[in-house]
């Protein structure tokens, strides 16, 4: 059979894309792509080349207009630049889960909120413990944090021994404990304020709101915006990343049209269609291809604004920041030189406590604060989860890497070593909680036959 002749046998439509399932997906293969570049960094800073690898990121990047002039090395255009992207990312998701997902009421919230205050508080005493009136105090957020593409990576591995509920809760614990993560950033990371910009920065959040609230659904404009509020907020001494969460609280989550709208017009765009080409009998005539063009220009700007803005930018930065931006960023901040002074020292508190608190803080506080929302009836456990899961996803939760590194740079950014220090116990944590959880979920039971 000929290909051409299969294909027009074939629907038009096979099946429905099922967002989650993209978002999973997508979220897994970065963190497995996530896991070869932070490799291929470590390899890098450990080689002939390493001289090279850590210049290259501190070449200065320099964008001048006029009088006005910002000049940071690459490595900070990286981490507070593009990763304000990936926090604009964060903000869509947890805009989106708290209208239309996992986190839209108190019963599919409870659990998964509860189980993410466990493992930002716990490992955050773990750490202190350790580092309790010392120069590493000040790290005390770094063991709070989950990567969400390592750990929907894991879970990838792990194929179908794993539920789609226990997936579900994976996604929405590791959203909530962003929200986490988020605030301990702008509250407790934050330089010398400058009152005029964040001034500046608040008008600009508050014009953002004001086109939200007068329907106003052109998203250039927003990010034309939102590219001002992120220079206001790197001037005020708030972390710029925190920009990148503002302007998703001002992106519209509501439609421009409804489904009922959409599917009306575009009935009647077809239908008409369909009359103005009743009686063509050349396939050539330019006329016809004009309408043709025409309607499908209709009918795709009918079904664009029938998704809101919200959705349609989570949609097209989910690959970005996957595929380019945390691995990049990855590349950039995970080559760590093992010379014999960092092994040495690799006893030290810092060190010690962020492993104490991601491998064994995460899953104790994960597992203690899950039982306790049981316990006392504010949540159940989903369908098909049993506790053998929650242990292995706290020790999932132990895979700190990004946000990880990240509160590491604001932590110690006068310290050096210590960041270094820190990225140590990051990779070894990071490492050793994944294949424990990996295999505690391995062997959780046989493969789960529901579809993702």
């Amino acid at each position: 059979m000929k290909f051409s002749t299969f294909y027009r046998r074939r629907p038009l439509l096979f099946e429905f894309v099922n967002p989650l399932n993209k978002f999973v997906k997508t979220s897994a293969f970065g963190g497995i792509l996530l896991m070869a570049v932070t490799i291929l960094a470590l390899v890098m800073a450990n080689s002939p080349w390493s001289d090279a690898y850590f210049a290259f990121f501190q070449q200065y990047f320099t964008i001048a207009f006029g009088e006005f002039e910002l000049s940071k090395p690459l490595i900070l255009w990286i981490n507070d630049g593009l990763m304000a992207v990936f926090f604009f990312l964060v903000g869509l998701e947890i805009k989106r889960e708290t209208q239309i997902g996992e986190l839209s009421s108190f019963k599919t919230a409870a659990l998964p909120a509860f189980a993410a205050m466990g493992g930002m508080l716990v490992p955050a005493l773990f750490y202190v413990g350790f580092n309790y009136n010392s120069a590493g105090w000040s790290g005390w957020g770094i063991p709070m944090a989950t990567d969400i593409a390592f750990a929907l990576g894991v879970l990838m591995l792990l194929g179908k021994r794993v539920p789609l509920a226990l997936k579900l809760f994976v996604t929405a614990l590791a959203i909530v404990d962003d929200i986490g993560a988020v605030v301990v950033i702008a509250l407790f990371y934050t330089s010398t304020i400058s009152v005029e910009a964040l001034v500046v920065a608040g008008l600009l959040f508050a014009f953002l709101l004001a086109l939200n609230a007068m329907k106003i659904y052109r998203v250039p404009i927003y990010l034309v915006i939102g590219t001002l509020l992120w220079v206001a907020m790197l001037m005020s001494g708030v972390h710029a990343t925190v920009a990148g969460i503002l302007l998703a609280i001002a992106i519209p989550g509501r439609s421009k049209r409804t489904v009922d709208e959409c599917v009306l017009s575009n009935e009647a765009v077809l239908a008409r269609l369909k009359d103005d080409n009743r009686d063509v009998d050349d396939v050539l005539d330019p006329k016809r291809d004009k309408k043709l063009i025409a309607a499908i220009y209709t009918i795709g700007e009918n079904c664009v604004h029938a998704v809101s803005p919200l959705l349609r930018i989570e949609n097209s930065l989910h690959a970005w920041v996957a595929y380019f931006i945390i691995p990049l960023f990855a590349f950039a901040n995970a080559g760590i030189i093992f010379n014999n002074s960092l092994m040495a020292d690799i006893g030290n508190p810092i060190s010690v406590g962020i492993f104490a608190g991601l491998v064994l803080g995460k899953p104790v506080g994960i597992l203690l604060f899950t039982f306790l929302a049981t316990r006392f009836k504010v949540a159940q456990l989903p369908f098909g989860v049993h506790w053998k899961h929650i242990i292995g996803v706290g020790f999932l939760g132990g895979i700190g890497f990004t946000m990880s590194i990240f509160i590491d740079n604001l932590a110690f950014a006068t310290d050096p070593y210590n960041i270094e220090i820190a990225k140590l116990g990051i990779l070894l944590s990071s490492l050793v909680a994944g294949i424990v959880g990996y295999l505690i979920l391995y062997s959780s039971g046989a493969k789960d036959k529901s579809k993702i």
